[in-house]
């Protein structure tokens, strides 16, 4: 997804918010065509989730996002949601019974060494290898977070979404998502010396 396309609230190439939405609405009668929901943003999710908890149990929470998302279709209302932001707003609720395993496993990240580095390097692979090696702090400084301040970093950092859209999956206001990001990337960076916690994939 492009950068314009993120900040339009858009869906892949091809594809905009006011179509999801209409595709949503349509298979309250026709029940198939949520599988065009499911191919334009399972993938989406599944990764998100996947870099929270890890992929084993991505995969499951994957599933059940889009389930609840299917059972609760005729609630919908295109008018005032995004299909983006409502999954993963259903994601980051269900992720919620998962805290625990998240933060054991950030635990465990911030513990693993830094990359070695051999012979000379270029200077992009120089660079890559630093933010590799940095991301066991971040791991520890996410570890650390409020967990409602992390909920609203990573949607954005994790699951690209925009400040409104994760505001829109969070159910809270534009301005509470910003305070609540503003938060952790303080924090965050405070942990990482300086470095932007933007630049780590």
């Amino acid at each position: 997804m492009t950068t314009v396309e993120a900040a339009a609230g858009q869906g892949p190439p091809g594809t905009t918010a006011e179509e999801d939405g209409r595709v949503v609405e349509d298979s309250v009668a026709d029940g198939e065509l949520f599988t065009l929901i499911f191919d334009r943003y399972g993938e989406q999710v599944h990764a998100y989730l996947a870099r929270r908890v890890g992929p084993d149990v991505a995969e499951d929470l994957t599933a059940e996002t889009f389930f609840i998302a299917f059972r609760q279709r005729s609630r919908f209302d295109s008018h005032v949601g995004v299909v983006r932001a409502w999954l993963f707003g259903i994601a980051t609720n269900l992720l919620r019974r998962h805290r625990r395993t998240e933060t054991r496993r950030w635990r465990a990240m911030a513990k693993l060494p830094p990359p070695e580095i051999y012979g000379e390097l270029e200077e992009r692979a120089a660079t890559q290898l630093t933010a590799q090696a940095s991301r066991p702090r971040l791991a520890a400084a996410l570890a650390r977070l409020a967990p409602r301040d992390r909920e609203a970093f990573l949607l954005v950092a994790f699951g690209d979404l925009t400040y409104d859209e994760a505001a829109k999956a969070l159910g809270i206001a534009h301005g509470t998502v910003c305070s609540r990001i503003a938060r952790a990337r303080r924090r965050i960076r405070e942990s990482l010396d300086h470095t932007d916690p933007r630049s780590v994939q």
